[in-house]
C-alpha cells in the first residue's frame, strides 16, 4: 500500500475548538449509531429513496442548515455527456437533498476559507435472496461492534458521518468562514443521475469529499466501469440433431474466452502507482448469462451482461473500442460468428475514470486531519470501481477524493456491515477537515 507524506495541518487551526468538536462526536456516539440504524431500516432501493432523503433532510434542517429538495429531471440531463439513462425516470421523480451551511466570510480572503461539498448516495443495491441473510437485510442490528444491513457500509454510514460532523461543529459553537454543502443523492449505483443533477443545477464548491467506504484511505483516483450486454445468436434444433444446429451458449463461451484474454492483455500493459494489485485495476467481469429455453433444444440465443473497466487516463471511447475490437477479432476467427455477428449494447451505468492530482491541497488537508485524529498517516489508494467522483473532477472541474468508513469488500454482500468505531473515527476526521478547509470562528 502506498503511504503518502502529507503536509501538516495549518498552524492557525484553533486547537481548543477542534478538541471541543471531537468531544462532541464522542458524546453523540449512541445517536450516531441509532441514525445509521434508522437509515438502514429504510429499504432505499433504486427509485425508492425518498424516505431516506427526508430523514437526512429533517436532521440537517434541525441543525440550522438551509435544505433544498432537488428532483432528478431527465430533460435537462439527457444532453449532458456524463448522463446515463438508468431506466428509472418514469413516475415520481427521484430526489436529492442539498443542505447549505453558509459561511460568514473572512477578511483575509479566499485562502482563509474554502467551500466544500460532502457527498453521499442513499440508493442501495438489492439484497438478493433474503433467506441467505442472518436476518432481515433491513434490520440495522448491532452485533460485535458492527451495524448490519443493506447499505450500512455502502454508504449510509458515510452519509451519517457528514450529518454528525456538522452536528459536532454546531455543538462546539463554531461558524464557518466558507460554505459547506451536504449532498445526499439518488442513483449512484445505476449511473449517477443524482450527483449529475446537482451539478447541472449549479451546486458547486472549491472541493468535494465523496464519503464512499474506503477503509479511511484517501482515494483520489478511480477506474471507470461500463455496463454492456453481449448478444450471441445460434441456430436451434432438437438436441438429438445437435450437429445440424449451432449452440449460442457454446459460441458465447468462445467469446467469453476472448474477453478474458483481453482483460489479461489490458492489465499487462502498465501499472498505476496507487493500485496495489496490477491485475485488478480496471477488470472486465461477466455478471449474468442467459441462454436457451429448453433443456433438450440447441439454444438459439445467449445473452451475457457485464462490466468493462476503464483505466485511469483512458477515455470511455477508447475502452469501448478495445472490447469491440476483441469481440470482432474473435468472431472473424469463427465461421458461424463471422457471418452471424455478435451484438454489443451499452446500457445503464457508464462510469468514466477520474483522478485528482496528488499535489491538490485537499489531499494535504484531509490527510493532516486523518493523522491528527487517528494518530497515523493515511494511505493513498486508487479504487477499481466507478463512483460519483468523476462528476466533480471531470465535469465540475474541482479536486475531489473518496474517503469514508467501511470496506468496499463488505458492500453489495450478504450480511453487509460496518464497524461502529470506524464510523465514529471517520466522523471526527471529516469534522476536523471541515474546520481546516472551510475555516471557522467561535460563535
Amino acid at each position: 500500500m502506498t503511504v503518502h507524506p502529507l503536509a501538516r495541518a495549518p498552524s492557525g487551526t484553533p486547537d481548543a475548538a477542534l478538541a471541543s468538536v471531537l468531544r462532541a462526536v464522542d458524546a453523540a456516539r449512541d445517536d450516531l449509531v441509532a441514525f445509521v440504524q434508522r437509515l438502514v431500516r429504510i429499504p432505499s432501493l433504486p427509485g425508492r429513496e425518498h424516505d431516506a432523503h427526508r430523514l437526512v433532510a429533517d436532521r440537517l434542517r434541525g441543525l440550522g442548515l438551509a435544505v433544498e429538495i432537488v428532483p432528478c429531471e431527465t430533460e435537462p440531463l439527457a444532453s449532458h455527456p456524463a448522463y446515463s439513462d438508468d431506466g428509472l425516470s418514469q413516475g415520481e421523480p427521484r430526489i436529492n437533498v442539498v443542505a447549505r451551511w453558509s459561511g460568514a466570510g473572512h477578511p483575509a480572503g479566499r485562502a482563509a476559507g474554502r467551500s466544500l461539498i460532502l457527498n453521499g448516495h442513499l440508493d442501495v443495491v438489492s439484497p438478493g435472496n433474503e433467506a441467505m441473510w442472518q436476518e432481515s437485510p433491513w434490520s440495522g442490528r448491532v452485533e460485535g461492534g458492527r451495524i448490519l444491513g443493506r447499505g450500512a457500509c455502502d454508504m449510509k454510514a458515510g452519509v451519517a458521518c457528514a450529518v454528525f460532523a456538522v452536528a459536532a461543529l454546531r455543538a462546539a459553537g463554531l461558524r464557518l468562514a466558507a460554505d459547506l454543502l451536504v449532498e445526499t443523492v439518488s442513483g449512484e449505483e445505476s449511473g449517477g443521475i443524482g450527483t449529475l443533477t446537482t451539478i447541472v443545477k449549479g451546486y458547486t464548491a472549491d472541493a468535494a469529499i465523496v464519503l464512499e467506504p474506503t477503509r479511511m484511505r484517501i482515494c483520489p483516483v478511480q477506474s471507470g466501469a461500463l455496463t454492456f450486454r453481449l448478444r450471441v445468436r445460434g441456430r436451434s434444433t432438437h438436441a438429438c440433431m445437435k450437429s445440424r444446429g449451432v449452440s449460442a451458449i457454446e459460441k458465447a463461451c468462445y467469446l467469453l474466452s476472448a474477453i478474458e484474454a483481453l482483460d489479461r492483455r489490458r492489465h499487462g500493459a502498465g501499472r498505476h502507482p496507487l493500485y496495489e494489485d496490477p491485475r485488478n485495476v480496471a477488470p472486465i467481469s461477466i455478471g449474468t448469462i442467459r441462454g436457451g429455453d429448453w433443456h433438450s433444444t440447441v439454444p438459439n440465443e445467449a445473452v451475457l451482461e457485464g462490466r468493462l473497466g476503464v483505466f485511469p487516463g483512458e477515455s470511455i471511447a477508447e475502452a469501448k473500442a478495445a472490447l469491440l475490437a476483441a469481440i470482432a477479432a474473435a468472431a472473424d476467427g469463427d465461421p458461424w460468428l463471422s457471418a452471424t455477428r455478435p451484438e454489443v449494447e451499452w446500457f445503464e451505468g457508464q462510469f468514466e475514470a477520474a483522478e485528482t492530482p496528488l499535489d491538490a491541497p485537499l489531499l494535504s488537508v484531509l490527510g493532516a486531519s486523518h493523522r491528527a485524529v487517528a494518530g497515523e498517516a493515511p494511505a493513498l489508494a486508487g479504487v477499481t470501481y466507478g463512483s460519483d467522483l468523476r462528476f466533480f473532477t471531470n465535469h465540475l472541474k474541482i479536486p475531489a477524493v473518496l474517503y469514508g468508513p467501511g470496506d468496499v469488500a463488505d458492500a453489495h454482500t450478504v450480511n453487509e456491515s460496518v464497524a461502529i468505531d470506524d464510523v465514529v473515527l471517520a466522523t471526527k476526521v471529516i469534522a476536523h477537515a471541515i474546520v481546516s478547509w472551510c475555516g471557522v470562528e467561535v460563535a
